[in-house]
C-alpha cells in the first residue's frame, strides 16, 4: 500500500467533505493537490529533518571538514564534498555560511564549491518525494545528474585556480583553534529535545517557500489547460530546456518546494528534462544567492560559477530528455 495513502484519504476529507467543494472540477482538482502535497510534505520534512539533525550530532561538521582534508585522491574529496551537500536540508542562500566556512578552514576552493553546487539540488526531502511521484529510476538518474555537476564543476572550479577571486577578507581570517571537548554522557531526551528544535528551525525557514510551491503547484495542476505547456514549449523547440533554465533564474525556492510544481508540469506535457533543468535553476541558480555571494566573490569567479552550473543544468535536460521519454 501507499505510505501516503492515509494523507491522500484525510486530504479527500478536507477538501469534499470539511470544505464541501464538488469534485471533478477545477476548483477541487487544485484544492485536493493543494492539500494531499501539503500534509505528504510537510510529514516527510518532519520526519527526515529531525532524522538528520540527530544524524549530524554525532556526525559533527568540523569532523567531516578535517576528514575531508585528508583524503583528497582520485576525487575522493569531491565526491565526499557532495554526498554532505547532500544531506543538508539547505537552500541556495542557507548553504553560503558553510560555504564560507569551508574556506576559513583551508579547504580547497573546487572542493567547497562541490559542496556548493550540491547542497541546494539535492537533499532527503526531495529524494524522498521524488520517489513518491515519479519513481526510483528518475529518482536515481537525478541523484546522479546533481552528484555529477557538483564533482565536475567543482573540480573544473578547481583546476582554474581562481583563488585570487575570493574576497581578501575571507583569506584574512585566522581559523581559530577548535577546542575538542569530550562529550559528556547526555540523555537521548536532550539530545532529541535540541535536534527537534534545529529541525523545526529548518521547516519554519522553508515553510513559506513549501506552500508558495504547493500553492503554485495546485493552481497549474488544476486551471490550466492540458497542452498549454506542451504547446507552448513546442514553439521553443530545441530551445526549450535553456529558456527553461534561463526563465528560472529570477525565482527562489527550495527543492522540496519546486517539486509540486515540477509534477504539475510533467502532468501537463512537459518533457521531465526541461521541467529538471527549471527545477536545478530554481534551486541551483537564483538572484538572492548570487546577491550574497557577491560579498564573498569577485565577479569573475561568481560569473564562472554560474556559467558552470548553468551548463550542467542545460546538459543534464536534454540528456533526461533523451534517454528517460518522459
Amino acid at each position: 500500500m501507499d505510505i501516503f495513502y492515509p494523507w491522500e484519504l484525510l486530504a479527500h476529507w478536507i477538501t469534499f467533505s470539511l470544505f464541501h467543494i464538488e469534485k471533478n472540477t477545477h476548483l477541487g482538482d487544485s484544492v485536493l493537490f493543494f492539500f494531499y502535497d501539503s500534509l505528504k510534505i510537510f510529514f516527510l520534512m518532519i520526519v527526515i529533518t529531525h532524522f538528520m539533525s540527530l544524524l549530524r550530532y554525532y556526525l559533527p561538521i568540523k569532523k567531516l571538514r578535517n576528514f575531508l582534508l585528508k583524503h583528497n585522491l582520485f576525487g575522493l574529496d569531491y565526491f565526499l564534498a557532495t554526498i554532505f551537500g547532500s544531506i543538508t536540508p539547505f537552500c541556495s542562500c542557507s548553504s553560503i555560511p558553510l560555504f564560507i566556512g569551508f574556506l576559513k578552514a583551508k579547504i580547497p576552493l573546487g572542493v567547497t564549491f562541490s559542496f556548493m553546487i550540491t547542497s541546494p539540488l539535492i537533499n532527503e526531502v526531495a529524494l524522498a518525494l521524488f520517489i513518491g511521484i515519479f519513481g526510483i529510476k528518475i529518482t536515481l538518474f537525478y541523484l546522479f545528474a546533481g552528484i555529477s555537476i557538483g564533482m565536475i564543476g567543482g573540480f573544473i572550479l578547481g583546476k582554474l585556480n581562481m583563488e585570487k577571486y575570493v574576497e581578501d577578507f575571507i583569506w584574512d581570517i585566522e581559523t581559530n583553534k577548535e577546542i575538542v571537548t569530550k562529550k559528556e554522557n547526555i540523555k537521548f531526551s536532550a539530545i532529541f529535545k535540541k535536534s527537534s528544535k534545529e529541525a523545526f528551525s529548518i521547516i519554519k525557514k522553508v515553510a513559506l517557500y513549501l506552500i508558495f510551491g504547493i500553492a503554485l503547484g495546485a493552481v497549474i495542476h488544476g486551471f490550466i489547460p492540458e497542452n498549454f505547456f506542451e504547446s507552448y514549449l513546442q514553439h521553443a523547440g530545441i530551445f526549450s530546456v535553456p529558456l527553461a533554465t534561463l526563465f528560472a533564474v529570477p525565482l527562489y525556492a527550495n527543492a522540496s518546494a519546486v517539486i509540486p510544481i515540477i509534477e504539475s508540469l510533467v502532468g501537463k506535457g512537459v518533457p521531465i528534462g526541461t521541467a529538471l533543468s527549471f527545477m536545478m535553476a530554481v534551486v541551483g541558480l537564483s538572484l538572492p544567492e548570487a546577491l550574497i555571494l557577491k560579498k564573498v566573490l569577485k565577479w569573475q569567479l561568481l560569473a564562472t560559477f554560474f556559467a558552470i552550473v548553468t551548463l550542467g543544468i542545460i546538459l543534464i535536460g536534454y540528456i533526461f530528455n533523451i534517454i528517460l521519454y518522459i
